[in-house]
């Protein structure tokens, strides 16, 4: 087991810190504990396991580096992970809406003794991965309830925007677009498109989504990303196999 300590965990909640890799180092047979000085570092840290489970601590941003470096490298099916979220509750709003244990001591024991089970991922066309969901336009939602429902903006403004779904066109460039969500779902892109607050959303599942048209901005998972004219995002059935609580 390689455990992979963020360096911003480490500035946020060093007790935490301290109380997960003395878990996780107790309970696993052979394990190998490596500080980043960098959060950057995540990819170098990647780069060096030969073999077995990476066990992360930090928060949602520090998990998704190592998602993103393992799935650049293919090696996201040889390396099953583990989570220990570390960080103020809007930090790691992924592990929350995935079950994850906020406390240091249960989550360590959730990756020592619970099941390892395939999750879906969304792949975009630039490179990037999303593990929970994405909107547009990027504003995050105040607090979490469901993995599949995290996000939703207060207030959104209205833009021109072209969404597919498998070629099937859910909303065209004739009319604004006030809201957009994507998140994976049993092995395909669960897709709602809403134009007004009066109208009823269009939804659609589909394996891949193309949004086109007006410079966006859209938040995947706990970043912000953009402005794009056009991105494309397809599901990775089952590519992340992650340590989560039974039930």
């Amino acid at each position: 087991m390689l455990i992979v300590i963020d360096p911003i965990a480490r500035q946020t909640d060093g007790e935490s810190v301290r109380i997960a890799r003395d878990v996780l180092s107790a309970g696993a047979e052979e394990a190998r504990v490596r500080l980043l000085d960098r959060p950057q570092e995540m990819s170098r840290a990647m780069a060096g396991i030969q073999s077995g489970r990476v066990v992360v601590v930090g928060d949602d941003r520090a998990l998704l580096r190592a998602v993103r470096a393992l799935h650049h490298r293919g090696e996201l099916a040889t390396h099953p992970l583990g989570f220990v979220p570390v960080g103020p509750p809007g930090s790691v709003t992924v592990a929350s809406a995935l079950g994850l244990p906020s406390d240091a001591v249960q989550a360590s024991r959730t990756v020592l003794n619970g099941p390892t089970r395939p999750l879906d991922l969304l792949v975009d066309d630039a490179g990037g991965v999303v593990l929970g969901a994405l909107g547009i336009p990027a504003v995050p939602r105040q607090r979490t309830t469901a993995r599949r429902s995290w996000w939703r903006p207060s207030v959104a403004p209205e833009q021109w925007l072209r969404v597919e779904a498998d070629g099937r066109v859910l909303a065209d460039l004739d009319r604004p677009v006030r809201e957009v969500s994507v998140s994976p779902a049993d092995g395909l892109a669960a897709v709602v498109v809403r134009h007004s607050e009066l109208d009823p959303a269009v939804t659609a599942r589909a394996e891949s989504v193309t949004v086109s048209g007006q410079s966006f901005q859209y938040r995947a998972d706990t970043v912000t990303y953009g402005p794009a004219h056009c991105r494309t995002w397809r599901v990775r059935p089952g590519a992340l196999h992650l340590s989560l609580p039974t039930g």
